[in-house]
């Protein structure tokens, strides 16, 4: 048997694996994650939140606005709309050691010696109620924000109270009690974001992961403190030194998320 016939017989028994190395590439990245733990809590919510109560309105892409002109649009994973408020959830499936505070820009997971920053998900939901309050009209009293963690993690630092894992996130949406909508103001709520919402789209998903003006106090920010980050600000993982190969901006260095083009994240220079 010559070598040619070897490599042909080595390389039909390797093609049955070839799936299985492509599932496992899908399963590791950021998208996959992010699916799975919205799913998670999908589940969470239909389990143990009354349908008759609550509702639940999944994957929100609104419109933003900047000075009255429309800049981009922001993607909400769970608006819960109910009598005792509209909560706005955002899910985190993460693992490992979580450390931070409601005031921290950043905060850091820790996978045995290794740590890495990621945003804050308070400051990261507060754009999201902004959005809503603008678009529902309503008082800053009946909106709430959650955010969920999912997955094999552990807070290791005492977090505020809407900050969660799994159900407890349903617990602490149970825990308001007090009415402070009406019933047709929830349903007029409902039919608001319903209508206003973007029809999921090529062109709507596009507008979303380029868009990059997603933090106020980013945008406050000098130009150099920004050029300097190295995490996301929109998914949370590492942003890499890049250079523009066409367009304009063609051959000027700029920071891009190392997700892409899942994330189209930039900073520039």
């Amino acid at each position: 048997m010559d070598f040619t016939t070897i490599l042909v017989t080595l390389l039909g028994q390797l093609w049955y694996f070839i799936p299985l190395f492509i599932c496992i590439g899908v399963f590791k990245t950021p998208w996959f994650k992010g699916a799975m733990g919205e799913w998670q809590v999908n589940v969470l919510i239909k389990l143990f939140l009354n349908k008759a109560d609550y509702t639940l309105i999944k994957n929100v892409r609104l419109p933003t606005f900047e000075n009255g002109i429309e800049n981009g649009t922001t993607q909400i994973d769970h608006i819960i709309v109910s009598e005792f408020g509209v909560f706005v959830v955002e899910t985190k499936n993460m693992k490992g050691w979580i450390f931070g505070s409601a005031n921290q820009k950043m905060w850091t997971q820790k996978i045995f010696k290794h740590s890495s920053k990621f945003q804050n998900p308070l400051h990261q939901n507060y754009k999201h109620l902004k959005t809503l309050e603008s678009c529902l009209n309503i008082n800053s009293h009946a909106l709430f924000s959650v955010i969920i963690f999912i997955g094999d993690s552990t807070f290791k630092t005492k977090l505020p109270e809407n900050v969660r894992f799994a159900r407890g996130g349903i617990e602490y949406i149970k825990s308001k009690t007090e009415r402070v909508l009406s019933a047709n103001t929830k349903n007029d709520i409902v039919n608001t974001i319903e209508s206003g919402k973007l029809k999921p789209s090529f062109k709507t998903n596009r507008q979303h992961v380029s868009h990059v003006k997603t933090l106020i106090e980013q945008k406050q920010a000098p130009k150099k403190e920004r050029s300097e980050t190295q995490i996301c600000s929109r998914c949370g993982e590492k942003m890499v030194l890049r250079k523009a190969k066409k367009g304009t901006n063609i051959g000027n260095t700029f920071f891009g998320c190392s997700a892409f083009p899942k994330c189209r994240n930039s900073v520039e220079i």
